[in-house]
């Protein structure tokens, strides 16, 4: 009699308490559908916006269905992860009742967005636990995260980066004119040129507001602190957003670029926001965009430099400003960037080649390869 090869299981996470929550419950609704399950038997795990892990209900639809956002409700059976790298497993929790092993987990699929869970949270806890995951590690989980210290580490690369301010939550509530004066004097605002401010952790555009004049600055501000105490105020920086993909190597290769993208908006919206990524279906992507070979070559080849310098695994989105010069400007990058077939990562790398089943495996299989621990 033939024996039967037992599938690999993965853990998918999902929802989580930043304010990404829903943006994170629809990606895990597209990876999940897209997952061989003849290969793969899938997981789901929903995190409820107070933190509660539970075992989500497996044919839940997950997705924006006329604007509205969904979510994981918490009522599922409530899981725990054991900190014991031998187990690799979880443990199903239901009250009055004697915790269940659920089973061994080969690997985990992290599409968490935003603070608690892509910015090196949930890595750190896996590690704890010796099972494997997708995507980057502690560190550049959560230097990704932090648009400050991304921007310092890729300075001290020598990769170009645009101005900015940074405001910690004990100098805007002490020191809140000496920033005020920074920002006018170092990014350009008294002169008219626009700045952008934002949560300095937090992503899917949340908090982030167009500032043309210093009377609005302080309102900006706060309304960014509403998602995070520490904020970015960058300078408005003229040019064409550019965004490009980056996958691990395979068998220890070096990473790779996927053919870049281009945002292009209609309507009137004053930049990349929300509704524009998300709801008003305002935007599109020139895949690729229009540019001479040499700068679809350039933008690919700084995007692995942006990700080598974080030392990034898995995947990441680098997006760029392309300015009327013709110079390269990093604004930031994504560690576990929106992975619904319409999101700009799998458009891209669909366009270079890899379509979007294709590229959940390789993310899997990317992760298996690799150890656990220090590597």
């Amino acid at each position: 009699m033939s024996q039967v090869t037992r599938k690999i299981r993965v853990a998918v996470v999902f929802g989580g308490r930043s304010s990404e929550h829903s943006i994170s419950c629809v990606t895990a609704g597209a990876v999940m559908a897209a997952i061989d399950r003849d290969r793969y038997e899938v997981v789901p795990i929903g995190i409820a916006r107070d933190g509660r892990w539970v075992l989500a209900p497996a044919d839940r639809r997950l997705a924006i269905e006329d604007g509205r956002l969904p979510e994981v409700s918490g009522d599922g059976d409530a899981l725990a992860l054991p900190f014991d790298p031998d187990a690799s497993g979880l443990l199903v929790v239901t009250p009055g009742e004697v915790p269940a092993a659920l089973g061994a987990v080969d690997v985990v699929l992290p599409l968490l967005h935003g603070p608690y869970g892509e910015d090196g949270t949930i890595q750190g806890m896996l590690d704890l636990a010796g099972v494997r995951y997708v995507g980057a590690g502690v560190l550049a989980s959560a230097v990704g995260m932090d648009k400050g210290f991304m921007k310092l580490v890729w300075q001290a690369r020598g990769l170009p980066v645009g101005p900015y301010v940074l405001i910690g939550d004990r100098e805007w509530r002490h020191e809140r004119k000496r920033k005020i004066d920074e920002i006018k004097e170092q990014l350009g605002l008294a002169a008219g040129r626009p700045v952008f401010v934002k949560p300095a952790r937090a992503g899917s555009s949340m908090g982030i507001t167009r500032v043309t004049a210093e009377s609005g600055l302080e309102a900006a501000i706060d309304a960014a602190r509403e998602h995070d105490p520490k904020v970015i105020v960058e300078a408005g920086i003229e040019g064409r957003e550019i965004e490009c993909g980056v996958l691990q190597g395979l068998d220890d290769g070096p990473p790779e670029a996927s053919l870049p993208a281009e945002v292009l908006m209609a309507g009137d919206h004053d930049f990349y926001d929300f509704e524009t990524k998300y709801l008003d279906g305002s935007t599109s992507m020139a895949i690729p965009p229009d540019l001479p070979p040499a700068a679809i070559e350039e933008v690919r080849r700084v995007a692995v430099q942006a990700f080598e310098a974080l030392d990034c695994e898995g995947l990441a989105r680098v997006d760029f400003f392309l300015t009327p010069d013709g110079d390269w400007i990093l604004n930031e990058i994504n560690t576990m960037p929106g992975f619904t077939p319409t999101s700009a990562f799998p458009q891209m790398w669909a366009a270079t080649g890899l379509d979007y089943a294709a590229l959940v495996d390789r993310l899997i299989q990317t992760a298996l390869r690799r150890s656990t621990g220090l590597r």
